[in-house]
């Protein structure tokens, strides 16, 4: 019964799913015809008899035409919202002495808000490395432990604007 009942739902959800495909298609592929409001722009040019390319389509924008077979030496870099601010995070020595120093490298692709941290393994907070606005470029912080952590395992957690990212550390 409950196999017949689960074939009847796919069966069902597949029609819904076509119908509203074949709906959706149709809606697009018609010609909407512009809202008689007066200070609407689309209206405006329909009434004074101008027929623009844009109206036949649906779509409000005009594109320029495009040109087959013609290549673009020009180099265009775009910051992309969804490029990593905080890159390449290096932790060295690991492990290291209680007598000796932690080598931090990291990388910032723009103007950020860096703030360095060390943590024990319940994520309680033991000392801020380093909390400050820096500069787009590569950066390399040195703390000294000298018998301030004891022998065990830590986290340093950097974080840079809204990133994060956290490092594991062994103290001898």
């Amino acid at each position: 019964m409950r196999r017949n009942i689960t074939y009847l739902f796919i069966y069902n959800t597949r029609i819904v799913l076509t119908a509203l495909s074949v709906f959706m298609s149709c809606a697009f592929a018609a010609e909407t015809k512009p809202l008689k409001l007066k200070n609407d722009t689309t209206y405006l040019r329909v009434s004074k008899g101008k027929k623009t390319s844009y109206l036949k389509n649906g779509l409000h924008l005009v594109l320029p035409p495009l040109k087959p077979a013609v290549t673009s030496s020009v180099k265009v870099s775009v910051q992309r919202s969804d490029d990593k601010l905080l890159n390449d995070v290096q932790l060295y020595p690991n492990p290291v002495n209680a007598t000796e120093q932690i080598n931090l490298k990291y990388t910032i692709s723009r103007n950020a808000n860096v703030t360095i941290k060390i943590m024990d393994v319940l994520g309680n907070d033991i000392t801020t490395m380093f909390s400050s606005r820096v500069d787009s470029g590569d950066h390399s912080i040195n703390y000294p432990i000298n018998n301030k952590l004891t022998s065990g395992f830590y986290f340093v957690r950097v974080v840079a604007g809204t990133e994060s990212v956290i490092k594991r550390i062994s103290v001898l």
